[in-house]
Parts: C-alpha cells; structure tokens; sequence
C-alpha cells in the first residue's frame, strides 16, 4: 500500500515522453570507495575542471543559460522538422528526411537533459524553477512536433518504399509511424480531433480520480487495547480524538502498520474494510466514465480494445498473450499457495480459535510466521552493511562479471562536492565506453527518489564518431554522522544493485539511434536486466563480498544470515502473486471488454484467484486502485513479467556460476548492447538458446517453499 500522492507523482513521470528515462521503482546506488571528493575540489574554478571527453553534457548552468540553452533547442528542432517538411515526395531518401531526425535526437538530448537536470539536483531555487519552466517549454515543442502533419506525410511516404539500410533504421522509421499515428494523424481531421479531445477528458478523469483519494481524509478510532501489537512509537505519532482515543488515518503509513502488527482481529478487519470502501461512489463513477473513454480512443486508432493499445508495442504484443501468461501463472501456483493458506490458517486458528482466515488477516500471519521461523532481524542486519564497503563490493561484482574497469575522474566539473563521477573502460584497453555521475547523499532540495537518468544516450550517427552514453544516478542515502558509517537497510542494498544494473545497461548500449540506447527500451525488458543480478543479493559469496560488521568490516554476514534472507525471499511467494495477479486480470478485463459491472468483476475474481477467499464485504478495489487508472492501465503486469523471465534468465545462466565472466560478457553482448533497436522476446531467445519460459519462475517457487 503506497501513499497516494507519491504515486500519482511516480506514475505521471512514467507516462512522460522519453526526455526523461526514469526506471523503475525504486532503489539506492552508488560507486564510491570514499564518502566524498575533497572539499578543497568543490571550490575550484570552472576553467580548472577537465573537459569530460565524448560529453555535450553541461552542468553548473545558471537560471538565464538553462532558458537560453532551452529556447536553442527548440529553435534547432523546429529548423530541422521545418527541412524535413518541405522535401518533395518525389525526392525523399534516407538521407534527407531519416538521417536529420535520428542526428537531431542524437544531438539534442543530453542538451535537454542538461536543461532538466537542475530541476532535481540544484540547491538554487532559482535555478530549480528556471529548469522546470524550460522543461515546460520544451514538452510544449515536443507535443507541436508530434502532430506535424506535414512531417508525419514525409516520413510515412519513405516508410512506404521500405528502402531500409538495416533492420534497425526499419524500426526506427516504424517507430516514428507509429508515434504519429498513435496522435491520430492517419485519420481525418474530425477524428483526430476526437483523438485529442478524449485524451485531454480521459487526463482529466484520471486527476479526477487520484484527487479524490488524496483528499479523502478519513479515520478511525480505537482504544489502546485495540492496538495491542502495535509499536509504542507509533502510537506516539497518533493524535487523539477528544475521547481519548487513538486517531488512524486511512492512509498507508496507518493502514499498514496496523494490518501487520495488530493482534485484535476485529481492529485489523475494521481497518481494511474502511480502507478498501474508499471513494467508493465518487471513484466507481469515474473509474466508468474512464473505462468507455480509453475503449472509444483505442477503437479511433484502430484497435479492438484499449488492452490491445496498450499490449501492442510491448514484449506481449496482444492483451491474450497477457491473459494466457497470468492465468498459467496463477494455475501453476495453486498447489503452493494453496499449502502456503493452510499454514496461516493454522497460525490463526492457534491465536484466535477457529474463525476463518480473510483477507485482512494475510500480512499479519505471515509476519508471525517469518518471525517464528526465521532467524532474521533485518534491522539488527543493518549493521553489516556499511554504505562504504558495500558500494565497493558491487563495484566489483559488476566489474568481474561484465569486464568492465571503473575509474574515478578527478576535478571533473560536477553540481556538488558530493557529486563523483566515473569512467566506464573496457577491462583488456582503454577504450571508454561511458560515463556515469553518482550523486548519492541526502540533499535538501534534490529529487526525492532514487532513480536513473539517461544524460546522453549511445549512437552512431551519420558519418560521425559514435556519441558514449552518459548516466546518472540520483539518491538520498543518509551519510555517516559523528564518525560512524553510514548503515544500509537490505532493502537498500537490493535497490543498490538493481539500480547499478540500469546505469551498466544504459553504458553497454552498442545501438545505431538514440532512441534505443539503453534504457530507451521496452517498458517491460528494461527491468529485466536488473531483477536478473538481484540475484546476487541472495546469494553467500557476493553477499559476504558487500558485507562486514560496522565495528569490524571483517566479519561478514555469516552463512545461516544468507540463507534465511534466501527463504525469507521467497516465504508465502505464491499467495502474494496471486494477489497482484488478481489485480493483473481486473486492470485486463476492464480494458479488454466494454460495459463490465466493476464491483461484481471484483466479487467474481477474488475467490476464484485467491483459493476461494472472498473479497472482504463492502469493499469496493476497483475505487482505490490507481495503478490502474494513471501509470500502468492495462499494464498492471508488467512487474510479474519482468520477474519472470528475469528468473528464468538467471536460473538458466548464472544459479550455478555466479562469476563466471565469459556468461557474463555473452549477457553484455547479446542482452545489454543490443538496446530498443531488436525485439526482445529475439533477445533474450539469443541468449538462452530457446524462446523465455515461465517454468523457471514457477519451479524456482516451488524448490524455496516453506
């Protein structure tokens, strides 16, 4: 259960254009021995900073250079687009009207991105809104380019003489069809201005819908002793009713506490009814209205449902792959889950005597069982996690497994002291192959959450050198304070080494066109990589590498430590799937067939998913489930994808060899180089030597059952 507000913020960052290439959800990283460069660094003068060679990224630019560098850009995009325009139909060739735009997103985007960067690292408020209102700008071009009719007949008649020069720049075109004709500009003009016209009401529903469960301020009361279970530090932080009572919001950092921790059953039950009636009328209505909107946009653009839309240029392809996909998931799951249910069922039965487990009891059984069978105490495990030793460690994982070198640049013109910046060179020469910044440290002012963001994106254009891509990584890891390190929770360590595995992804991009340089990707394959080498997290010998007491960094975690994180993994794995796939099949159904009673989809689908658990009474999902209203509509299952052919990548690959380089140079070549210019179900079959399978997935849940 996620705070509302910050994912609406997450999820309207998903849906921008790819200006921006933020992955994912979420994690920590950085790549540094030391805390941080030497203060004396931070205050030399620009003229004595190295020029980063192969970069056209500028940073340290002042409010008036970023609107000046903004208004250049677009400037040079309309002159290109307005070139490209005015070639006759009778004259057009590669050259003329594909090569200019390819060179121009080469070209422009570590400039944009140069524009936007301030906006989430700079302490300048100045500065920060400077880059927010050059951000506007540029989004406003971008969209005026989107709907060049006059481009779009130009590039659509090359696309018709299919005189490709490689089965890249085929795809490339195809993608500059397709962005066209899904703004509507293959229809007429009073269909596409009904194109435009529902999704200016279909952004408004949307907003409509996530208002209204950001206002909900709704809350209970209840006594102590309806607590019990409950930290005392959190019932500090409650306020209290004029009773005496505790005040519980119905907002997650309320809400979840409670349904792990509480042992009253009846407070547990109260508390996820009123969560789960939230909206119910007002969101039901908008949840609708929305539905028919998306189904009569999709229809305009020539698809039979609004799933197929959204499936068409994704690893699925067609919302019934999407459904053969879960539904074998979910089958093959049953007999797990179905043991993993009797086991809370049991657990319940001993604390509470024989009134039947429901849904609101799940989270708080299987804690009471990881408590009881797991040796593990992921707060006191903090300790071995020191930020300085276990950044090295994943330094090193990724250097020995992928042949790369990391080498720090010093007196590199950055935005903070903290800031460090890293080469990326092949581990046989000195070829560079990248660049990456880290700026890791909390930072009042800077972005909130950790992510990636491309700088400059790999290509080769047209008779030039080929442009080495640039990445960084944003975080907010606390530092170290009165001389003690800084501790990572594992959480953070997981995100550490998923995060370091997009910047690598976005470095080892060998494609032709910037718009499929690294994490220019499929939504759904850019997490792969990444769910891949969080394996290595789980494992004893990198786990030992990246880990040491505070106190003592010799000692590392011992081997019990790794394999209760192993099972702890993987506990109650099958029920916890089979929750998120019922979510998967509604966000499917909805967007698949029209005219779908929404409550009663939800009353059907609950017992049939969940073993037979009913959906608890008077609760109304389909109000409070944004994740299929604004960021992943229709694409709900784009995790549980990921997961699993990540699973069987790793399985199949690197279970039993770990550090194996020469498997780990073939994952380099065949599944990171490649970019968004080759199918990926053709790259991942190229690297396993068969089509991705979810068995792999389904046996690995099975083998780490409790």
């Amino acid at each position: 259960m996620e705070d509302q507000r910050q994912r609406e913020k997450m999820a309207k960052e998903r849906k921008q254009r790819n200006l921006l290439a933020f992955t994912g959800t979420a994690a920590l990283l950085a790549i540094a021995v030391n805390l941080a460069i030497a203060a004396i660094n931070a205050h030399k003068k620009k003229r004595g900073k190295k020029d980063l060679f192969g970069s056209n990224v500028r940073v340290n630019l002042s409010a008036h250079e970023i609107l000046k560098l903004a208004d250049q850009i677009i400037a040079r995009s309309k002159e290109v687009h307005d070139i490209v325009a005015s070639i006759p139909l009778d004259k057009i060739t590669y050259m003329n009207v594909i090569s200019p735009l390819a060179d121009l997103e080469a070209e422009q985007f570590p400039l944009v991105q140069s524009c936007i960067l301030p906006k989430l690292v700079s302490t300048s408020d100045e500065v920060r809104k400077a880059s927010a209102e050059a951000e506007r700008r540029i989004d406003a071009h971008v969209s005026t380019c989107s709907n060049r009719e006059d481009v779009y007949r130009v590039v659509k008649a090359f696309a018709a003489r299919r005189e490709w020069t490689s089965p890249e720049a085929k795809h490339y075109v195809e993608c500059l069809v397709r962005d066209f004709e899904r703004n509507g500009l293959n229809l007429s003009m009073t269909k596409r201005e009904e194109v435009q016209r529902l999704r200016t009401q279909m952004n408004d529903l949307c907003m409509e819908y996530i208002r209204n469960l950001n206002d909900d301020d709704s809350f209970l009361c209840f006594s102590e002793t309806q607590l019990v279970g409950l930290p005392t530090e959190f019932l500090k932080s409650l306020d209290k009713a004029k009773n005496g009572r505790f005040k519980v919001s119905l907002k997650s950092h309320h809400v979840s506490p409670i349904l792990d921790l509480c042992k009253v059953g009846t407070t547990r039950r109260t508390v996820a009814m009123a969560y789960g009636q939230r909206c119910g009328g007002a969101n039901l209505d908008v949840l609708e209205k929305l539905i028919q909107l998306r189904h009569r946009f999709a229809r305009l653009l020539g698809y039979s449902n609004y799933a197929d839309y959204a499936a068409d240029f994704t690893m699925a392809k067609t919302s019934s792959k999407v459904f053969e996909f879960l539904e074998d998931i979910s089958a093959s799951l049953n007999d797990l889950a179905a043991r993993e249910l009797a086991i809370l069922k049991e657990l319940k039965k001993i604390e509470e005597g024989d009134s039947p487990v429901g849904i609101e009891d799940l989270l708080y059984y299987v804690k009471r069982f990881e408590e009881q069978q797991f040796d593990l105490d992921l707060g006191a495990l903090r300790q071995y996690f020191p930020v300085d030793l276990v950044l090295p460690g994943i330094l090193k994982i990724y250097q020995d497994l992928l042949g790369f070198r990391f080498e720090e640049i010093e007196d590199a013109e950055v935005w903070h002291h903290d800031i460090r910046l890293f080469s990326v060179l092949e581990f046989s020469s000195k070829d560079v192959l990248g660049y990456f910044y880290l700026d890791l440290y909390y930072r009042e002012g800077k972005y909130a959450h950790t992510s990636v963001l491309a700088l400059q994106n790999g290509s080769l254009p047209f008779n030039a050198a080929r442009q080495i891509p640039v990445a960084l990584l944003i975080s907010q890891i606390q530092k170290g304070v009165g001389g003690q390190p800084g501790l990572l929770q594992f959480s953070e360590v997981v995100n550490l080494v998923h995060e370091f595995a997009h910047v690598v992804h976005h470095i080892c991009n060998r494609g032709s066109f910037a718009r499929f340089s690294g994490l220019h990707v499929d939504p759904f394959f850019v997490e792969i990589p990444a769910k891949v080498l969080e394996n290595w997290c789980y494992e004893s010998i990198p786990l030992k590498l990246i880990s040491g007491f505070h106190q003592d960094i010799t000692k590392p975690i011992n081997d019990e430590m790794c394999k209760s994180l192993k099972r702890w993994r993987h506990s109650f794995s099958a029920l916890k799937l089979k929750q998120e796939i019922l979510c998967c099949l509604f966000d499917q159904i909805i967007h698949s067939t029209e005219n779908v009673d929404i409550v009663e989809l939800f009353k059907h689908l609950h017992p049939k998913v969940m073993l037979g658990l009913p959906m608890l009474e008077g609760t109304n999902p389909a109000s409070c489930f944004p994740q299929c209203v604004i960021g992943y509509e229709a694409t709900c299952y784009s995790r549980i994808w990921s997961e699993v052919f990540a699973t069987d990548i790793f399985a199949s690959k690197f279970r039993d060899c770990l550090s194996n380089q020469h498997i780990g140079m073939q994952f380099r070549k065949k599944v990171l180089a490649p970019g968004g210019g080759k199918d990926p179900i053709e790259i991942l079959s190229d690297f396993l030597g068969r089509e991705p399978s979810i068995k792999a997935f389904v046996d690995s849940r099975t083998e780490l059952s409790l």
